[in-house]
């Protein structure tokens, strides 16, 4: 069996992404990063990628017609490149029908919060603001909602009585590129089972 095909979607610095690359470049998982896109042209995971030898395409939204048009276009780049799983990096954008039909439960997300607790933008924020004593990452599968999907896995990061919303988001990053090869790393051996909203590692 070979590794599991990856496409990453990314919108900004790509450290996740960096993260994944990092783990497939050291056979740590059973994957390798064959496309990455981008919506924004100064999103420097697209350098990131073609620093490692890695297609980095990016189409700007404004130039299709409706969401539908855009999304066949990344799903051309996709297929183009046989895509198995997509990975979202810090991708700013909701994904719609067209890529969801064309991946079901092969989307996959990850997202600064403990979630269902401070989804959409600014988790960390969220977070902070709100008081916890317990914040953390999740990657979770895409659905039609906003980091709405069955969650994959978690990690905790205490919320310190010093801590800044700067210093709590920099340490949630640090589990963020622990959990997130992990999660990819289950899916590429088979390992997970998805019951309703329910994950299982088998």
């Amino acid at each position: 069996m070979g590794k599991l095909r990856l496409g990453v979607l990314a919108s900004g610095r790509g450290s996740n992404l960096q993260s994944i690359m990092d783990a497939a470049g050291a056979g740590r998982i059973k994957a390798e990063v064959v496309v990455v896109f981008s919506d924004n042209k100064d999103a420097f995971a697209l350098e990131r990628a073609r620093k490692a030898g890695i297609p980095a395409l990016r189409l700007d939204p404004r130039d299709f017609g409706s969401k539908d048009e855009y999304e066949k276009a990344i799903l051309e780049i996709l297929h183009e490149h046989e895509v198995q799983l997509v990975c979202l990096a810090g991708y700013m954008r909701i994904i719609g029908r067209v890529l969801l039909e064309a991946f079901p439960n092969l989307i996959i997300n990850i997202h600064p919060a403990l979630l269902p607790a401070f989804p959409g933008l600014h988790g960390q924020q969220q977070a902070w603001d709100y008081g916890v004593k317990f914040s953390g990452c999740t990657v979770h599968f895409v659905d039609e909602g906003m980091d709405t999907g069955p969650i994959i896995i978690q990690a905790v990061v205490p919320v310190y009585d010093d801590d800044t919303v700067d210093t709590l988001a920099d340490r949630i990053l640090e589990q963020e590129h622990k959990i997130y090869p992990e999660a990819i790393g289950l899916i590429a051996e088979g390992r997970l089972r998805l019951d309703g909203r329910k994950v299982f590692r088998v």
